[in-house]
């Protein structure tokens, strides 16, 4: 009976020694986690500015609607991901930002149309534009990778400001095809009237992208309450 009651005593004051390396797994897990989330974000950050810059400064030289609202929309998208960016580095609440990225695309929308209309009237005919077909190809390339990057953290940390993130960048690589669908007619078999029309098909996957924001901002001041 000793020998029995000894072991046990020695086992109980083993146990809790023995719990303590999973116990200290679960934040460095975590810290792993948010390290991958905020490299993620840095290279979105570092995509976004060279795909809005070039695709924007194109757009003008162009006369590109569909540049132009590829290249609007990049802009917000930008904002978007500075705003998860700073979420997890900085405990930022990103219910306001993620408000005004929603509008700010409305209001993106709003341009598209009357670009897209003056130029379908004649005002600025759009150009045939290598460089924009180039930085359309390259976004439908990487746009798709990082949504698919970004899922997978998703599902680890049920961001919402990270979750409409990710619903961003898919709809980024869908905006980029159609935005280069238009380009190619234009530059292959010169229909000028092409590139507007492309144009107008992205507004309604702009106006989703605001819908996702604002409805994120909205579920986040519930998880606030």
């Amino acid at each position: 009976m000793d020998a029995r009651t000894h072991s046990e005593e020695a086992y109980t004051a083993r146990a809790p020694e023995a719990a303590m390396p999973s116990e200290a797994a679960m934040p460095s897990e975590a810290s792993h986690v948010s390290r991958r989330i905020l490299r993620l974000q840095i290279l979105t950050i570092v995509w976004m500015i060279v795909e809005a810059g070039v695709s924007l400064g194109t757009a003008w030289r162009s006369h590109s609607p569909a540049l132009f609202a590829f290249g609007g929309d990049s802009l917000i998208e930008l904002l978007s991901a500075a705003v998860v960016l700073c979420r997890f580095r900085f405990e930022l609440n990103e219910t306001r930002a993620a408000r005004i990225a929603g509008l700010l695309l409305f209001v993106l929308a709003a341009l598209v149309a009357l670009t897209s209309g003056l130029n379908s009237l004649g005002y600025g005919e759009a150009q045939r534009s290598p460089f924009g077909i180039g930085i359309l190809l390259a976004a439908a390339l990487v746009m798709p990778w990082l949504a698919r990057q970004k899922r997978q953290l998703v599902a680890i940390t049920s961001s919402a400001a990270l979750k409409a993130d990710a619903a961003q960048s898919a709809l980024c690589a869908y905006m980029a095809w159609i935005a280069l669908a238009g380009l190619l007619v234009n530059a292959i078999c010169g229909i000028t009237w092409a590139d507007p029309v492309a144009a107008l098909a992205l507004i309604p996957l702009i106006l989703r992208d605001g819908w996702i924001a604002v409805r994120s901002s909205k579920l986040g001041c519930d998880c606030c309450s």
